[in-house]
């Protein structure tokens, strides 16, 4: 589940994918008398066919990468709707600012953070899933979530070859 390569879908299964949560976001838009603008539709576009954690500007930046705009209101206001549709997950690294990522059912995982590139790899472990419901519950806990970011050096960095 790491990051690959500059976000776009790899498949037709996530072509298909990206697809359905452009649908389904001007269907919450309309279902909440909210206007589809095209500021709106860019931004869900810019965080729901990526799978990297961008933040608010990164998604200003690939905006006008794609020939398009908005406002530094206009992009936090959209997130913030992305984020109560469901089909955003907002993440707080500890950067100082947010993340934003296409919550597309991907099942709880882990975040590996770079300290000196900022680059975001996500894993999953059986393990850790297991060990943490055995921590809780040796507290006398019902586990519901975890969290957990490692913050470190890539292997890029490690070497010398940070981005």
């Amino acid at each position: 589940m790491s990051e690959t390569g500059p976000g776009h879908p790899t498949s037709d299964a996530d072509a298909a994918a990206i697809e359905a949560d452009r649908r389904a976001f001007r269907a919450f838009l309309r279902d909440h008398n909210l206007p589809a603008t095209s500021q709106r539709l860019a931004i869900a576009d810019a965080v729901l066919s990526t799978d990297r954690h961008l933040s608010a500007e990164e998604v200003a930046a690939e905006l006008r990468l794609a020939g398009a705009s908005a406002g530094t209101a206009t992009v936090y206001r959209t997130l913030e709707v992305l984020v109560r549709s469901g089909l955003v997950v907002e993440r707080d690294f500890g950067e100082g600012f947010k993340r934003y990522e296409a919550a597309r059912g991907v099942p709880n995982h882990e975040h590996l953070i770079c300290s000196v590139c900022g680059k975001v790899t996500e894993f999953r472990d059986e393990r850790l899933e297991r060990m943490t419901t055995v921590l809780a519950e040796a507290h006398d806990y019902s586990r519901q979530r975890h969290r957990l970011v490692i913050h470190g050096l890539c292997g890029s960095c490690r070497r010398g070859n940070s981005r």
